[in-house]
């Protein structure tokens, strides 16, 4: 493990695997870096693969967790990352997408995989999302905000949560749990960002899979026609996830073409 200090001072954790052109990973809500682990290794053979923890998640520090986070910490996280082992390309999972496409850094190519914005097809997003996950955090209560995320966000049965609760797994739930503020916050409001996409200026491929819902395959679609250089690519996978060695494969063949 590596570590990289960012710009207000928080400590970004890091992996480095494998060999050739550097790549970053970049998490969604809810997963750090140990939940890459066998992306990284697929990857290996034809990249540096860099797997970094997003501030607040695994072996990272925290310095907005006094209440100053703002979404540019999380671009400055990147940027060092980014900075500390001149990667060239970064791929993108899940709501982890807004983090790499609104920092706007000097990468030669990028991948993003199934950024859930709410188009036509979408389930309604939770009433008041952000702000009953601030308030969950705010009263100390971080297994209520890990709940309604993994309930009425993700749609998982509320009965299998309540099983998930009695799990040793559930702390580690709850210690990521107010990063879920910070990957609500980076959404925005959720809606495909047409105006940010159309700024973004370097090649971008956009992945997802066959067996996701209808509306995140529409997802990946409505974001790949805002972007001026885009490929989309649908393979066979299982919900709002690729195989690593599926991944591998895609991405090599993109990062890796003329």
């Amino acid at each position: 493990m590596d570590k990289v200090v960012s710009q207000d001072g928080t400590t970004i954790a890091y992996d480095v695997t494998g060999s050739g052109p550097g790549l970053v990973l970049i998490a969604g809500a809810f997963t750090g870096r140990s939940y890459f682990g066998e992306y990284a290794e697929a990857l290996s053979s034809a990249f540096t693969v860099v797997n970094y923890d997003r501030r607040g998640r695994g072996d990272s520090g925290d310095a907005s967790d006094s209440g100053s986070y703002a979404v540019e910490r999380e671009w400055e996280d990147l940027e060092a990352v980014r900075s500390a082992t001149d990667a060239r390309y970064a791929c993108a999972f899940s709501s982890g997408s807004m983090v790499l496409l609104q920092a706007g850094l000097p990468f030669e190519k990028q991948a993003v995989v199934e950024p859930p914005f709410r188009v036509e097809g979408a389930p309604p997003a939770p009433e008041r999302y952000l702000e009953r996950l601030q308030e969950f955090v705010a009263a100390g209560n971080p297994g209520g905000a890990a709940e309604l995320f993994m309930v009425e966000a993700v749609g998982q049965p509320r009965e299998m949560v309540e099983q998930m609760r009695q799990s040793p797994m559930w702390a580690g739930f709850e210690a990521m749990a107010p990063t879920l503020v910070y990957d609500a916050l980076q959404m925005r409001d959720s809606a495909v960002p047409v105006e940010l996409l159309a700024s973004v200026d370097r090649p971008t491929l956009g992945l997802y899979s066959n067996a996701s819902p209808e509306w995140l395959q529409r997802s990946v679609r409505e974001m790949a026609a805002a972007l001026p250089q885009r490929t989309v690519e649908g393979r066979d996978g299982t919900f709002h996830t690729l195989p690593p060695e599926t991944l591998a494969e895609v991405l090599t063949g993109y990062f890796r073409s003329a």
